[in-house]
């Protein structure tokens, strides 16, 4: 089976001064992914690392216009309690992906897990930024290693 689905998954507070040094890792592994035959990138939605990789996946569609970005949104109102400007681009970037699935209409305590899960379900790699052993993060980078699918993390040392 061709292995061409990557998802993203990563902590929604990056340190500020390592910002432009993430994003310039990212773009270094999408590329790579890119020539190792990967279409589709499968992000959350969030703030943090998932804007950063969305807005990756997005500007690298200039120079690789196959590239496919897939939102997978835990529920249609996930921008709820969100300020102006972030909802603003969660917006844009709504706009702008390939693909956009719901999987739930409204929250509830499992909706944030169910989209992790199903992130990685669909995935064969995942790519993220995680500096701790707990939360959110932690458990889908635990869950994607579980399942066999290989992670790559940005906050390890190159």
């Amino acid at each position: 089976m061709e292995k061409t689905t990557c998802c993203f998954t990563g902590h929604r507070v990056l340190p500020e001064g390592e910002i432009s040094v993430i994003e310039k890792r990212l773009e270094e592994t999408i590329k790579m992914l890119v020539l190792q035959g990967v279409r589709y990138f499968g992000a959350g939605g969030a703030r943090g690392f998932d804007l950063l990789a969305q807005t990756a996946v997005l500007r690298l569609k200039k120079e690789y216009p196959f590239l496919r970005l897939i939102l997978v949104l835990p529920c249609w109102e996930q921008t709820r309690g969100w300020n102006l400007n972030d909802t603003v681009r969660y917006e844009q970037i709504r706009q702008q992906a390939d693909k956009v699935v719901y999987l739930s209409d409204r929250y509830d305590p499992g909706c944030m897990q169910r989209r992790n899960r199903h992130l990685i379900d669909h995935s064969h790699i995942c790519v993220c930024y995680c500096t701790r052993q707990n939360g959110s993060t932690a458990y889908t980078v635990s869950y994607s290693r579980a399942k066999g699918i290989p992670v790559i993390n940005l906050a390890a040392e190159p």
